[in-house]
Order: structure tokens, then sequence, then C-alpha cells
């Protein structure tokens, strides 16, 4: 056994590597991104670990699924507005089953740190019926892996891994184990359980029924799932909670608590917790999943729940060690000194000397004319022009929203109808609702600002930049006539600000490229 300083992220990679993996699959997207990066900058020299940023989560859910198929271990990792979009083959992929181990990790964003929600993927484990593990350290996201892969191959269902932001980002000591080898090739050539038309799927979907009962148990039965009974007062404090809960009390404390880092919800824990308790505080990191249950599932007779729904935890947000504290009633531990409350706020900004500040202006200075311009824009670096003092988009939506929403809004007869999308955003989510606009004939301007790389994240590879980027939008239907690609430097401006001028004015579809690389990846490719 071996000690390495890892991220929880890292955990997650190193665990799925040690277990023996043979893929893995995702898009980036904070806080996930460096489960991905750790596993295939760990794996390169050995080649033996297929790792490639698959074109958006769905894709990656799918790409994953088709190896599980071939009997061999698969992890997909995403964030948790990521799994939105691969909700498709993943709900699904639990009624189809697996066959080699399938895990998702999915890294969760409570206080929306760089997120558009913060909503909470121990709810689409419960929608799709499969097991849930929730990891309350580093450590933990390295063992959970194993444990998720080996509950896979026994259920035959998928497992999802759910982090937070805090144990995704923050580091510490893991031990580790001897790696396990990697599945040998045994594709699952069952026909009726893969092909999910009515007659096969309604099968399927009673097999995964059927197996929710072993699914309580095994949560009744793992050891992270601890009961600890005690006094009058009682905690179920889920995952990371668990982390904040222990930091204030404590060894010969007085409270009965029960952690839950597997889920379904163990019934008969609950029961006994509730049955010591008159005075229950619910502890999660995310949406009131417990604590709803616990209020819908129970009688609760004669017992107090306290939690985000009653406003002893706030409704919103991430918890902490202090959140908790108060929430437990007691006395606040001393500072060294009081918190400044004077400080400027700093939100972030492009970097200097980034091309969508020349993009970005060029779009301001074209769209004078006009008395109310719409830019819809999309989710990247690039969102940060509605900022000052740029101000320059005025919506952020959802990847690929920016063209579906500029069309809608030109269907009702509102205009100029702008939408501004990154290069990688564009293969991501952009493709269909351009050919969805091009074939309606849309009065829409599209600005694709094209840094050849998916720079919010840290410059990992886009899939459709340069000449590639042309092609696909070309071949959405665009007019050759009103493509148009130009070069966002100072000295273009004039000359930018002119050919977007001459799109605004056409009634219909047109696509202007703003194309000049990051700055930022220019810097690490030149090291």
């Amino acid at each position: 056994m071996n000690k390495e300083i890892l991220l929880g992220d890292e955990a997650v990679g190193l665990g799925a590597i040690h277990a023996g993996l043979s893929g893995v699959y995702g898009y980036p997207g904070t806080p996930s991104t460096e489960i991905f990066e750790f596993i295939e900058q760990r794996t390169r020299k050995g080649g033996n670990v297929h790792a490639f940023w698959s074109t958006n989560e769905k894709v990656a859910y799918e790409e994953a699924l088709g190896m599980s198929w071939a009997g061999k271990r698969s992890l997909v990792c995403m964030k948790h507005v990521g799994l939105n979009v691969a909700a498709d083959a993943f709900m699904n992929s639990a009624i189809t089953g697996t066959n080699g181990g399938l895990v998702l990790a999915v890294a969760d964003d409570p206080g929306m740190h760089s997120s558009q929600n913060e909503q909470d993927s121990r709810y689409f484990a419960e929608f799709a019926l499969i097991p849930c593990l929730e990891p309350g350290d580093q450590q933990e996201c390295y063992d959970m892996i194993f444990d998720a892969f080996e509950l896979s191959e026994a259920l035959r269902v998928p497992v999802m891994v759910r982090l937070v932001t805090r144990i995704a980002h923050s580091r510490t000591a893991v031990d580790t184990r001897e790696p396990r080898e990697q599945n040998e090739l045994k594709p699952d050539k069952q026909i009726r359980k893969w092909t999910l038309i009515p007659v096969n799927a309604r099968v399927q979907y009673a097999g995964l029924t059927e197996k929710q009962p072993e699914l309580v148990q095994r949560a009744e039965e793992s050891p992270a799932n601890a009961l600890d009974l005690r006094g009058g007062t009682g905690v179920i404090a889920c995952g990371l909670a668990g982390n904040y809960l222990f930091e204030n009390l404590e060894p010969d404390h007085d409270y009965s608590v029960l952690t839950i880092r597997q889920y379904p919800i163990p019934p008969e824990k609950v029961r006994a917790l509730l049955d010591r308790v008159d005075d229950l505080l619910i502890l999660e990191d995310g949406y009131p999943l417990v604590e709803n249950r616990v209020r819908g599932l129970f009688g609760l007779e004669g017992v107090h729940i306290r939690g985000r729904m009653t406003g002893e935890v706030p409704r919103t947000g991430e918890l902490n060690p202090d959140i908790v504290r108060k929430a437990l009633r007691l006395e606040p531990l001393p500072t060294a000194c009081d918190a400044a409350g004077d400080l400027s706020n700093r939100p972030p900004a492009l970097c200097k000397g980034c091309p969508h500040t020349d993009s970005f202006r060029a779009l301001n200075d074209a769209l004078e004319g006009f008395d109310d311009p719409q830019v819809f824009s999309d989710i990247g670096c690039y969102a940060l022009a509605a900022l000052p003092p740029l101000e320059a988009v005025h919506s952020c939506v959802a990847m690929g929203a920016s063209i579906g929403m500029a069309a809608g809004a030109a269907h009702a007869g509102y205009s100029p109808a702008v939408a501004a999308i990154g290069d990688s955003t564009f293969s991501h989510g952009g493709i269909t609702p351009l050919m969805s606009a091009v074939q309606q004939g849309v009065n829409l301007n599209v600005l694709v600002v094209d840094n050849s790389t998916v720079g919010m994240t840290g410059t990992q590879r886009s899939m459709s930049t340069g000449t590639t980027l042309d092609k696909i939008i070309l071949g959405t239907g665009v007019s050759e006539d009103h493509f148009r690609v130009i070069e966002p430097i100072p000295r273009n401006h004039e000359q930018n600000v002119a050919v977007l001028q001459e799109e605004l004015a056409f009634d219909g579809p047109s696509v202007v490229v703003a194309r000049r690389p990051c700055i930022e990846a220019q810097k690490k490719r030149a090291h």
C-alpha cells in the first residue's frame, strides 16, 4: 500500500485505473474535469486505457456503455448539468443493464461556483433505479470506485458515484491498493437485452424493478451507511456533510448518528434511528432528498425533523462546518479576527488579450444602430462578456441554447436576434438548432467565437475548430454568401464591424466565425 496526495477528482481517477479500467469518457465541466485529465495523463505511456474527450456528455455515456457491452470496465465523468445532456442514454442504460462494470462519476456544484444551477444528481440515480455512492472524503473517493465497479458487475446495472465541489477540488493523502487486471473482452450479445423495442423493454424494466429489494438490502448492509445510537437527538449526515458534523462533535458526544453514503436510503437503519430520537437534524450537501423521503416514508409521530425544508439549514448553497455547527445549536467557535466586510468585489473577467474581447467589441459597435438588440450567449468563458466593461451578451442558459433561443425570438418577430457561441459548445449543442433555423429560413445571426480550444475548463481539445468547424457550419445548409470568417484583432476592428453589419442587414440565417487562438492555450503549447 502506498500513499498519494490527491484531489477528490484524482482519487476517483486513480481508483478507476487500479480497479481495472479500460476506458474513460467525458466532456470538460467544472468540477469534474480533473477526473478525466488525471486518467489520461497517468495512462498515456501505458496505452491500455482509452482516454479521449467526447463531443458531449451523451456521446461520452454511449461510448462508455459500448465498452461495458464489450465486457470491459468503463468510467464516464461529467458535471451535474452534463447529466441532463446524457440523460437519455443514462436512463435507458439502467433498463438494458450492463456487462462490464459501468460507473458514472458526477460532480455536483452546490453553491453554483461555476454552474447555472445546483441540481442534485442523487435524484437522477433514484429516478433511474440504480445505486448511488456518495464519498465523504478523498479516501472514499478512491475506495468507492472499487465498490462501484464490483456493484455494477454484480447487479448488472450502472452505478453512480456522486461528488460535490469541495470533495472534488480539495486534496489529502490517500492509501492506494494493488491494481487489478482489466477484464477480458467478452461481449454481451443478448439481442433482446440490448434492443429496447417495447416487447423487450418491458421485460428488462420488470427485471430492473425486481432488483430493487437487493439494492436496498445492500445499502442496509453496507459499511458506508453507519448507525451509531446514543442520545435522544439524532443526525442523518450524507456524504461530505458527515465530515462537517464530526468536526463539530467531541468523541464522547451524545448524538445518535446515521451516516449515509450509499443509496437507496437504508429504511431499517432510518427506522431504528427514529425509534431512538425525538429530534432529528438532516444534513445533506444539495437538495433535501433524504429529508423529504424521511418525512414521506416514515410515520414521524413524536419526532421533530429539522433541515433544509425547515430553515435550520439554508435552503440553497453548500454546507460548511459553521453552518452545521449552528444547526446543531452549538455556540460559534472563537475566531482570530472578524471577517472584513468592506472588501471590493472581484468578479471574473476575460483574460488580458483574449480574442473574445475584440469579437464582442466589434459586435457591440455593429449593433449600435439598433434600438434594442438581443444577444443570446452560451456556456463558455465568453459568457463573461455579460459583465462590464463589455456588457455584450444578455442570456446564458444551456449548452447550445443561444441559437435555439435566438431562433425562438426571431419566430416571435424580434429583431435583431443574435446568438454567440463558442467552437466547442457549437459541436456540443449548437449544430442541431442551427440546422433547424436554416431549414426554416429564420432571421437570426450567429457569431461563433472560435478560439481553437475549450478555454473555460482548462484548454482541452475542441472538436470543431478551424476548417472542420467551417465545413460543419456549411453542412447545416448555411449559404456560402452568408458565411463569413473574421480575425478579431484590434487592427481589424473597423473591417470586422462592417462584416457584422452586412450580415445583420440580411433577412435570413447567417453565421460569422471570429477566429483567433486562445492566448492561454498558446502559452501552454509553447511550453
